[in-house]
């Protein structure tokens, strides 16, 4: 079976056992959010896990943040890795899916007896997890990851030629952005939820975004379908 079938599955028996979910997207939705039960993301770590990446990933609501831990091998090292995740601020258009996030209470611990590089420098203390972006600064990064300072890392998801690229992402982006955005993420009753505010721009640019993107595209087809007739 498919991931997208195992998601799917998942996603079904998760709304029989909890129905309730329906009722909390609806008022989520009237507030401008939309919320994803951490379940979910368990579920995907599980498989991330499967695959041998990680394993025992573990994921606790600690609002407004999320702390993820899981064990992990470090240039042959394993070690048990813990950090507190906050999303100080996102900014989303066209040109840039800018995401800010902040970690915090980030600690490491080396498992069992092993020896190497990493291992010395976690056990001598010598290593400093409290700025992991001043270290990220000497690590091969994809291109996502604009900008890395102290305990923030920077990305822009529209990096990614596969995102940035795609001629439908920008369109929808063009058409959305003017209208909502989504400003913050955050957790609350152990779900992880995106906040949106609404006419960031205000209302004469949301209404060019829907006019440009979306009426006129659409009188186009009409037209083209309707036979021409010559006089």
């Amino acid at each position: 079976m498919s991931l997208q079938k195992q998601a799917l599955s998942a996603a079904t028996e998760y709304l029989r056992r909890r129905p309730s979910e329906i009722t909390r997207a609806l008022s989520n939705l009237l507030g401008l959010r939309i919320g994803v039960p951490l379940d979910a993301l368990r579920w995907l770590l599980d498989r991330a896990a499967r695959s041998g990446k990680l394993k025992d990933p573990v994921l606790t609501e600690v609002p407004p943040g999320i702390r993820f831990t899981a064990s992990i091998d470090a240039m042959k090292t394993p070690l048990r890795v813990s950090a507190v995740v906050y999303i100080d601020r996102m900014a989303i258009s066209p040109e840039q899916i800018r995401i800010e996030v902040r970690l915090e209470e980030i600690w490491a611990e080396v498992q069992g007896d092993a020896v190497g590089p990493v291992a010395a420098l976690l056990k001598s203390g010598a290593l400093d997890l409290s700025k992991p972006g001043n270290l990220a600064k000497y690590l091969p990064l994809p291109p996502t990851v604009i900008e890395t300072r102290d305990n923030r890392i920077v990305l822009d998801l529209m990096k990614d030629p596969k995102i940035g690229e795609n001629k439908r992402v920008r369109r929808a982006l063009s058409l959305v952005a003017p209208v909502v955005t989504a400003y913050g993420l955050e957790t609350d009753d152990d779900h992880l939820d995106v906040v949106f505010r609404p006419l960031p721009e205000g209302l004469l640019p949301a209404a060019s975004a829907i006019r440009n993107h979306l009426l006129r595209p659409g009188v186009r087809r009409v037209r083209a379908l309707l036979p021409s007739f010559g006089l």
